[in-house]
C-alpha cells in the first residue's frame, strides 16, 4: 500500500505529544523532525492582577471572552483577590461576545448569554459577528490566551473602542536557536512540510522572520515549496493572517487526522 509521506521530512512544531506524532508520521512513511515552536504558556496571576483590579474599579461596556480556560482562570483569580462577586456583576452588566464552544459552556454554567458568538470557532468569525456593532467610546475588556491577538485588538480600536486586555496566561517565546534552525531548513528546501498544532507556533516562527526581516521570503517558501499543515481552524487562521494560502487541514481537528490529511495530499498529487 502506497504511503503518502514516503521519504518526506515532516517538522512537528508542537512541544507536547511529539513521540505520538512522530510515530504517526513514520507509519505514513515520513521522517519526523521535532522543532518545538511552542515556547511556554504560563499562568500569569501577578501580571494580570493590575488589569483585573482596573476592570473591577472602572467596569466595562463589553466583555469579549476568547477561551474557556482563560474565563475560568479570571473567575478563580477574582475569587483569590476577594472580588469575585464584583467580577460576576461586571459580566452580568456587560454585553458579552464569546469565541469557541468551551467559552460558551462556561458562560452557560454562569447563567450568562452572549450577544455575539463566532460561527466557526475563529477570531475572524467573532469579528464578523461584531462587524455592525458601534464601539465608539465604549470600554471593551478582552480576555486573551497566551498572545495579544493584534487582528482583533486593531479591529476594536479602529471601531473606536477603549480596549483593556486581560491575559491570565502569557507566552514565553520558543528558543531563537530552534527558530533559526527551522528557518534555515525551510529556506534550503530540507523539509517538505511543517505541522502546526497551535496558533502560537505560527506566531513564533513568523515573529522570528519579522525580527530578521525575512517574512516575505518565508511566505514564498511556504507557498512554493514547504507545505504548511494546520491541526484546525484557529491555527489555519493564524497562517492565513501571515499570508499563507496553501494549507492542509483536516475536517476532524486532531493531530492524527492532520497527519493522514497530509499523507493524502501527497498521494493525490
Amino acid at each position: 500500500m502506497a504511503k503518502g509521506l514516503a521519504g518526506k521530512r515532516v517538522v512537528i512544531g508542537a512541544s507536547r505529544k511529539t513521540d505520538e506524532m512522530s510515530l504517526l508520521i513514520e507509519k505514513q512513511g515520513g521522517i519526523p523532525i521535532v522543532r518545538s515552536l511552542q515556547g511556554t504558556v504560563f499562568l500569569a496571576e501577578k501580571e494580570v492582577e493590575p488589569d483585573l483590579q482596573r476592570l473591577i474599579q472602572e467596569g466595562t461596556d463589553w466583555f469579549i471572552l476568547t477561551t474557556g480556560i482563560g474565563t475560568e482562570t479570571l473567575l478563580n483569580l477574582a475569587e483569590k483577590l476577594g472580588v469575585q462577586e464584583q467580577f460576576k456583576i461586571i459580566l452580568q452588566q456587560a454585553k458579552i461576545a464569546a469565541r469557541g464552544y468551551k467559552t460558551f459552556a462556561v458562560l452557560k454554567r454562569l447563567g450568562l448569554e452572549p450577544v455575539a458568538v463566532d460561527d466557526d470557532g475563529t477570531t475572524r468569525g467573532l469579528m464578523k459577528a461584531l462587524e455592525t456593532v458601534d464601539f465608539a467610546g465604549k470600554k471593551v475588556a478582552v480576555q486573551l490566551h497566551g498572545e495579544k491577538a493584534p487582528l482583533l485588538i486593531n479591529f476594536l480600536k479602529e471601531k473606536g473602542a477603549e480596549v483593556l486586555m486581560l491575559l491570565p496566561y502569557q507566552h514565553i517565546p520558543a528558543e531563537t536557536e530552534t527558530l533559526a534552525t527551522l528557518y534555515g531548513e525551510i529556506s534550503e528546501g530540507k523539509v517538505d512540510a511543517v505541522c502546526f498544532t497551535t496558533a502560537i507556533q505560527v506566531r513564533s516562527l513568523f515573529d522570528y522572520a519579522r525580527e530578521t526581516n525575512r517574512v516575505e521570503s518565508l511566505v514564498d517558501y511556504f507557498q512554493s515549496n514547504t507545505l504548511a499543515a494546520a491541526v484546525g481552524k484557529v491555527t489555519a487562521e493564524a497562517l492565513r493572517e501571515e499570508g499563507i494560502e496553501r494549507i492542509v487541514m483536516p475536517e476532524n481537528e486532531r493531530m492524527g487526522a492532520m497527519v493522514i490529511e497530509l499523507s493524502r495530499y501527497y498521494l493525490d498529487r
